[in-house]
């Protein structure tokens, strides 16, 4: 008996490997713009943002009650008379000893006073003409209720770094030392191409109209929302015709004035998937048998200057493989140096007895116990545990566990923010 021929399939890559290659492409930046501070939410800095002045500016008081020197109030119930009111925005004159100050949230803490004292902890005691006297109840211990010059920001400090992406908070840090405006990535221009004869739009077709065969084109949708969440400039081709001359044409098209293609479908290696053979017709692509689960698929090239990502056209395996290979992949062509989900340990409360050789992504959610349950089908067609699932628990090829095991969650909020 004759040995069976070698495979000429290549080993499957594995995921880690594919990333470190895709991000190597991803280079040069995009450019860069400024924006004002107020739209600059999700954008990745490209410059760091540098104090030029100290935060808070002055010792101040984090409390309304009362600025007070430590030693007078030593003795229980000791009663002060009060001196002087300082709301917030002024500036006292120097405490003297035996007085309080009767002070506000933010206000600047008076020289020479070394406390505050909250007001429901002190009881005011009205006096005809002046402002009275104060009784304190506990003695304060120097130093209470008192935000000291600089604990925030010192100046000159890099209060955020380049390559930062923009929250709401770092927008409040930004504004805090001044700037109005930020200087930032440019959004990437992304144009989206999906293929396949048998895909219809949602509204040009009655679901009792289609065809046989036919399937509505719902990675359009999600794959378009998911560009806007990062930031991108989003054009959209449409479905291109299963032929390679049309697929040609639009991709040359596509690549004249975008930073990067994205196609779904059309790079397996079916008589019907042409994307591999347009894309090589007019630059380079390589295509990649990835060792993961939904997800086997995925080709990326270039095109002129574009970049091409081909991604798979079942909806979970676009859905996971735009999230953990082009997501990380525009975050990194934007200058952004954290790109990478970092997932969470939690506890599996389900049986995993049926592994797979690839690496697995298994949609799952969060339960009121603090555990985590499975979505009962993991099939790389059905989107509906996307929805039902809060995200996905990172397994290693070919690994078994039992309820109680310990495994790698990482949640849709952190992939869809």
């Amino acid at each position: 008996m004759s040995n069976p021929a070698p495979s000429s399939r290549p080993p499957l890559m594995p995921l880690d490997e594919a990333l470190a290659r895709l991000l190597a492409q991803a280079t040069p930046r995009v450019g860069t713009e400024w924006v004002s501070t107020f739209e600059a939410d999700g954008r990745v800095l490209a410059q760091d943002v540098v104090s030029g002045l100290t935060v808070p500016p002055r010792d101040n008081s984090s409390m309304d009650g009362y600025a007070v020197r430590a030693a007078d109030c030593a003795a229980p119930a000791a009663e002060l008379v009060v001196a002087q009111r300082i709301p917030a925005g002024t500036v006292g004159t120097p405490l003297l000893a035996g007085t309080a100050a009767r002070i506000f949230t933010g206000a600047q803490v008076p020289e020479g006073a070394d406390a505050i004292v909250m007001q429901e902890d002190a009881t005011a005691l009205p006096e005809d003409g002046g402002l009275g006297r104060v009784r304190i109840g506990l003695p304060p211990t120097a130093g209470q209720w008192i935000r000291r010059a600089g604990e925030d920001v010192a100046s000159g400090d890099v209060v955020l770094a380049q390559g930062t992406r923009l929250t709401p908070a770092a927008l409040g840090l930004a504004a805090s030392v001044g700037m109005d405006r930020l200087q930032v990535a440019r959004r990437p221009r992304v144009v989206l191409l999906s293929t396949g004869d048998e895909l219809v739009m949602p509204g040009e077709v009655a679901p009792e109209a289609m065809k046989p065969g036919a399937i509505y084109n719902s990675n359009r949708f999600f794959m378009r929302a998911l560009l806007t969440r990062l930031g991108c400039e989003v054009s959209d081709m449409g479905i291109v015709p299963d032929r390679r001359d049309a697929t040609i044409e639009a991709l040359r098209t596509a690549a004249a004035h975008n930073d990067l293609i994205v196609t779904t479908g059309g790079v397996s290696v079916g008589e019907e998937d042409h994307i591999k053979a347009a894309v090589q017709a007019l630059g380079e692509l390589q295509l990649w048998s990835l060792s993961m689960k939904p997800g086997k698929p995925f080709a990326y090239g270039r095109i002129g200057n574009a970049h091409v990502t081909g991604l798979p056209g079942n909806p979970v395996s676009s859905f996971l493989t735009f999230l953990l290979l082009v997501r990380p992949f525009l975050l990194t062509l934007q200058g952004a140096t954290r790109v990478a989900p970092v997932p969470v340990p939690m506890r599996a409360d389900f049986d995993w007895l049926r592994p797979d050789r690839r690496r697995e992504f298994l949609r799952a959610r969060r339960n009121a116990a603090g555990g985590l349950d499975l979505f009962p089908n993991q099939s790389s067609g059905v989107l509906t545990s996307t929805v039902w699932g809060d995200g996905v628990i990172d397994t290693p090829a070919g690994q078994a566990f039992r309820a109680g095991a310990l495994v790698q969650f990482i949640g849709f909020d952190t992939l869809l923010a």
